[in-house]
């Protein structure tokens, strides 16, 4: 039996608009969420989510189904959130060889946070947020496709036109700069 998406995605390739509007009402804001964490700026991620979707209408009878429509989608979305970095010249591709990947962000699950835990948030979060505006986009686009969206390397890998290696070098390093970011605050 096939889900709402999949009768929006079969009507929308016959040019039925109205199931494409559903498809962009289920996904937008995600799409935008993904394009700002890349871009960094709701200007941009706001052209990267028009382009990303008038891209996927356009392009609409090349999806096979394989993945997931939003996997499929949020690939659009961060070539085009790349693109329109690329445009503006915020792009600074860094490609250094570093140690294999360690899953940080495993360990730092732990329990509900304590309140002084809690009172501490903001105070990490200005340092997290200033660490991703300090990384290179490859690092945190790699990053927030793996450990904000859940994407899986072979996407990434995909998505960035790199290979599987070179997604775990990027992910890794924005880990590591990460740990350094919030070091002073254990």
């Amino acid at each position: 039996m096939a889900t709402d998406e999949e009768r929006w995605v079969a009507a929308a390739r016959q040019g039925d608009r109205e199931a494409f509007r559903h498809l962009v009402e289920a996904h937008a804001r995600p799409l935008f969420a993904l394009c700002s964490r890349i871009t960094r700026d709701a200007t941009l991620a706001e052209d990267a989510v028009q382009e990303a979707l008038l891209n996927a209408y356009r392009h609409l009878d090349d999806f096979d189904g394989r993945a997931a429509f939003r996997t499929w989608l949020h690939r659009i979305g961060v070539n085009a959130a790349l693109e329109q970095l690329r445009r503006r010249g915020k792009f600074d591709y860094v490609d250094n060889a570093d140690d294999a990947q360690e899953d940080f962000l495993e360990r730092c699950i732990g329990e509900a946070p304590s309140p002084r835990q809690h009172a501490q948030a903001h105070e990490i979060r200005r340092h997290i947020d200033d660490e991703l505006e300090r990384m290179s986009v490859l690092e945190r686009t790699a990053f927030v496709l793996r450990h904000v969206e859940g994407h899986s390397l072979d996407d990434i890998s995909q998505a960035l036109s790199l290979n599987v290696s070179a997604c775990k070098q990027a992910i890794f390093r924005a880990v590591r700069k990460l740990r350094g970011a919030l070091q002073p605050l254990r």
